[in-house]
């Protein structure tokens, strides 16, 4: 058998056993899709429906053995082999959680436990898809200690896990309903700040930003853009940090908008 062959039957095998046993955990019988894909959606499902608790050391391991692998395979981007498009500020366009980095922002909500939805296209179903189930554990330990939800404008910080970066930060964005106000404007300066400070405080030599608050939260893209880009600046010149700064777009009207602002 060629070694592709083999890696491919063993995420075979260790896909399959996951799913048997978050099945079983659920008490659910095994009912598997024979094909790759379904198979691949079901067991995103299971993960984004899973509560915080303990799984086994037998789990964890041929979870994150299966992870570690899938992540491998959508292709992982250094941050030191990306080029700065102004001083050290960096704007690359793909999946975040392929990003190797210091740490990763994570547009969370205020329950701060990522999203339940079963394979739900957003930035927090993703992150906690292939971090693995350890960091839905971890977001409970941090948010139980609290006592209370997360409010808008902070951050906390966690380990990656499962991910090639160092740390995930979590910031809870303002939602927008309607006209933007100046609130909002000041709550979103206030998720890169707090994401910054709490960096730097860990040691983080690079940090990538998603859009926090636009999509689902409905923040203007141009608008939270600026807030973002005048922000990271104006944070570097007041505290003279040398962290390097990722602005990490995936829709390409995104990409537009942070290379007109950056390049103007």
């Amino acid at each position: 058998m060629k070694q592709s062959e083999k890696k491919n039957s063993d995420q075979l095998g260790k896909r399959l056993w996951l799913i048997s046993s978050l099945l079983s955990e659920r008490g659910e019988s095994p009912d598997i899709p024979a094909d790759e894909y379904s198979q691949k959606r079901l067991l995103r499902s299971l993960f984004n429906i899973r509560m915080p608790k303990e799984a086994s050391e037998e789990f964890l391991r041929i979870q994150d053995e299966y992870l570690q692998e899938e992540n491998r395979r959508k292709g992982i981007t250094d941050a030191a082999d990306l080029q700065p498009i102004q001083g050290d500020i960096y704007l690359w366009q793909g999946d975040i959680t392929t990003l190797k980095c210091g740490a990763i922002v994570n547009a969370a909500n205020s329950q701060m436990l990522g999203c339940f939805l079963p394979c739900h296209g957003c930035i927090d179903n993703a992150i906690h898809t292939f971090a693995g189930v350890q960091l839905r554990c971890r977001c409970d330990e941090i948010m139980r200690e609290q006592g209370c939800e997360e409010a808008t404008g902070k951050a906390k910080i966690t380990p990656a896990y499962n991910l090639p970066c160092d740390y995930v930060l979590h910031t809870v964005g303002p939602i927008v309903s309607g006209r933007l106000t100046e609130k909002d404007c000041e709550l979103l300066e206030s998720c890169y700040l707090s994401c910054l400070k709490l960096a730097e405080e860990n040691g983080v030599e690079s940090i990538a930003f998603c859009c926090i608050s636009t999509g689902v939260f409905g923040f203007p893209q141009r608008e939270a853009a600026e807030i973002a880009i005048s922000t990271v600046k104006e944070y570097k010149k007041t505290t003279g940090s040398d962290i390097k700064v990722i602005f990490n777009v995936f829709k390409d009207e995104d990409l537009t908008i942070y290379r007109d602002l950056l390049n103007g």
